[in-house]
């Protein structure tokens, strides 16, 4: 964690309570064992003042329930009173692996039901915690932000909506587009990119990379992603290069105007590693396409980072990509739900963002800046150093 000395000398607004959606269990489990870890470990002088009892607990998450009728309608009930608490609420809207039964139908749990359920808890605060704050790493519809013709905008309407329960935070990661928050700019809202999670994990995975413009290149794989890949290759002191989509507008298959080609953009990548940079996985026939040109233009190593891996069609395609040679590791975050039979495969590699998520509660709970969690350009040139020179690195 950055920066102890601030929490050390901070009072935390009010007790600290984690409310685990069934969606993001295993993500808020890890986050709360990070915390209970930090407040034993850092010395704040106020964490044996009887004003402050349970600012050290064994366990912050909140005992709730979100039962389903077999009309398929809800509801969310608090075990415990969280009057006076300050409240997060840990969702992922993406995690379709849930079900509930519809009239006797097994229904999976779709990003409207997620946050659906979202809105109960809330619901169910009655007003009475001291502060509510959403962490919801996939933005609600966060892909329609903006309208073209004649649709809707409900990422924008979402943050209204939820502002208007009460929401005084939300924390997101990687927005398909930042500027989403002016539908609630009275409220916090922290968008976060796990750059240094990334380059922790494919240092880990493979030792023998040359961090430098000779041997490797960051590329984006649209104009989208064009600013993460600058910062990365900024960073990493390498060159940078980009994909862009050239479209068949005058056809719309499933809401969108399929790709005809991907032109490359950049210098000569031959015999170099080259990292892809991207919010997302979706189907992963972008992704996958892209790579297959790089490997074409004789790219060394192909290595896919994306924040989060959604694979909507599932993971056929990238075991056949991967048995021709079209790229070499996947790296995606934890902070979404990921098939179980993804972690078998031996081109996937975890990026694990629960200490992340963690320090930005704890220091969201003591209401210090989070432009302590953001700085990690030092962050990387220090574990570029130490790898290498062959050196471990936390």
């Amino acid at each position: 964690m950055p920066d102890l000395h601030e929490l050390e000398n901070a009072m935390p607004v009010a007790p600290l309570k984690i409310v685990a959606m069934p969606s993001a269990e295993k993500l808020a489990h890890r986050v709360n064992d990070y915390l209970v870890g930090f407040r034993r470990s850092v010395n704040n002088k106020v964490k044996n003042d009887p004003a402050f009892h349970g600012y050290i607990e064994d366990s912050y998450l909140t005992n709730f329930e979100c039962p389903r009728f077999g009309s398929g309608e809800g509801k969310a009930v608090f075990h415990e009173s969280i009057r006076g608490k300050d409240l997060f609420i840990i969702t992922d809207v993406c995690n379709h692996s849930l079900t509930y039964n519809v009239g006797g139908y097994v229904n999976h749990m779709s990003p409207d039901d997620h946050y659906q359920d979202l809105k109960r808890v809330i619901s169910a605060c009655n007003g009475k915690a001291h502060r509510i704050n959403v962490i919801m790493p996939f933005l609600y519809e966060g892909r329609q932000h903006k309208r073209n013709g004649r649709e809707s905008l409900d990422c924008a309407y979402a943050l209204e909506e939820l502002s208007a329960m009460g929401v005084s935070n939300f924390v997101t990661f990687d927005a398909h587009d930042p500027r989403v928050q002016n539908a609630a700019p009275l409220n916090g809202f922290d968008n976060f990119t796990p750059p240094y999670q990334f380059i922790k994990a494919l240092l880990t995975a493979e030792d023998d990379l040359l961090v430098d413009k000779d041997h490797l290149i960051v590329i984006s794989p649209d104009e989208g992603a064009l600013d993460r890949a600058i910062y990365f290759a900024t960073v990493l002191g390498v060159d940078t290069g980009m994909f862009y989509k050239r479209r068949d507008y005058s056809v719309m298959v499933n809401g969108k105007n399929p790709i005809v080609a991907h032109e490359f953009l950049g210098d000569n990548i031959e015999d170099k590693d080259v990292i892809i940079i991207d919010d997302m996985i979706s189907s992963g026939e972008s992704m996958l396409d892209t790579s297959r040109q790089l490997k074409a233009m004789h790219a060394r190593r192909v290595f896919l980072c994306c924040t989060f891996g959604l694979f909507t069609n599932g993971l056929k395609a990238f075991d056949e990509a991967y048995e021709k040679c079209y790229f070499d590791k996947v790296i995606t975050t934890n902070l979404t739900y990921l098939p179980p039979e993804i972690r078998q495969k031996p081109y996937f590699v975890e990026a694990d963002m629960s200490k992340f998520t963690a320090s930005i509660i704890d220091f969201m709970n003591h209401d210090v800046s989070l432009g302590n969690t953001l700085v990690t350009t030092e962050k990387i040139h220090s574990i570029l150093e130490s790898y290498n020179k062959r050196m471990p690195f936390d």
